[in-house]
């Protein structure tokens, strides 16, 4: 059985806000055209009809951006019309989409709550948090715009989870972050580290995560998540449910964490076809959906050495006790590489000193997990 999972930037890097940390806004200029456009309909079709070519097992098509919804409803419409029309094979198909929140029409709504998408929403935190980085076209925040579209998901009963940045200055401030979006009944957070832009090691922007900043936050969140399944009022996160994950011996479902890239299928507005959604550029560019099958994209060149730099396992790791739990982390901060592969995590002495405290807490966790015992309360 082939599954198949595509991310698919129908709006390319366009969009309506103006987030000053954007990491694909910095993708997009460190390649020769900076956006695609509005993904053709003629260019989903194609992309859908290789999917279905491939695969034998479960289809999964998220889209992201840029800003997804700025493809508009006539998109999305002719989107899944596509997909029933093309899946002679009846295969199980789920949808995801990440959005910003900045607008969601009625109509999209609607789409979103009948064919059971799941969305992320984009939210940093509390206003004054949110509002600091994550601003519009106007320069103005966005933080109750956000929450308008989030209360309207839920009037439309669409599962959503909530995706924020971990800045250096949210990485200071999470007790309270942590705390407002616990207190909004969010079942599921993904906090995401602050990406520094291609060429930001020598200048980061003051957006960039240190190492001490972050070791702060993973210690004081998972304090909080370790406390909080004990008092069973659960909040998914989902950086720590991958650690009880790789603790109980599975492979952590998301796939910066397994230690090894494993050459996605990311499809731009043009259908050109690449490894990763951080490394959406041209010397990366695995050929086109459009031309190629899914076969020949992940046999191709870019993505065999794309996998290969990130086999290197760095000596220190090599003798490292949390070697399992860690796996050397995400090639975006493994980075500048070097001929024989990507360098040591920018955040190690993060991990080796948060699973030194955590350690304890993790095992109890991970026999929690065993035995089924982690759940909300009800």
């Amino acid at each position: 059985m082939r599954p198949l999972s595509l991310l698919i930037k129908p709006a390319s890097g366009l969009c309506n806000m103006r987030c000053r940390y954007c990491f694909y806004a910095d993708v997009a200029e460190h390649r020769e055209t900076a956006s695609y456009g509005i993904m053709t309909e003629d260019c989903a079709e194609d992309m859908i009809r290789r999917a279905f070519e491939y695969a034998s097992g479960p289809v999964t098509f998220a889209f992201q951006g840029g800003e997804p919804t700025l493809a508009g409803i006539g998109y999305y419409r002719a989107f899944v019309d596509a997909v029933d029309r093309l899946n002679e094979k009846k295969l199980p198909v789920s949808y995801a989409m990440q959005t910003n929140g900045y607008e969601l029409s009625d109509e999209l709504c609607a789409l979103l709550r009948d064919r059971r998408f799941l969305v992320g929403v984009s939210l940093d935190g509390q206003a004054a948090v949110h509002d600091a980085a994550r601003i519009d076209a106007a320069g103005e925040g966005t933080f109750k715009r956000v929450n308008r579209s989030i209360a309207k998901l839920r009037e439309y009963g669409i599962e959503f989870n909530i995706l924020a940045v971990v800045t250096n200055a949210a990485a200071k401030n999470i007790s309270s972050i942590y705390a407002y979006l616990r207190s909004r009944g969010y079942p599921c957070v993904q906090f995401i580290k602050h990406v520094d832009g291609f060429g930001d090691a020598d200048d980061p922007s003051v957006w960039s995560l240190t190492p001490e900043r972050y070791t702060n936050f993973l210690k004081t969140a998972f304090g909080y998540y370790y406390d909080d399944i004990l008092a069973e009022r659960y909040m998914s996160v989902r950086e720590f449910d991958n650690f009880i994950m790789l603790a109980v011996g599975r492979d952590a479902e998301c796939c910066g964490m397994n230690g090894v890239c494993p050459a996605n299928l990311v499809i731009e507005a043009d259908g050109g076809a690449y490894p990763c959604d951080f490394y959406v550029l041209d010397e990366w560019r695995m050929g086109n959906i459009r031309e190629n099958s899914v076969e020949e994209l992940l046999c191709s060149d870019a993505a065999a050495r794309f996998r290969k730099r990130s086999f290197k396992i760095d000596e220190k790791c090599r003798t490292c006790r949390y070697f399992a739990l860690c796996r050397g982390g995400c090639a975006r901060h493994r980075e500048p590489d070097g001929p024989d592969g990507l360098a040591l995590n920018k955040y190690c002495e993060s991990y080796r000193e948060f699973f030194r405290w955590a350690e304890p807490k993790i095992a109890k966790l991970a026999d929690m997990a065993r035995k089924g015992q982690i759940r909300r309360k009800s």
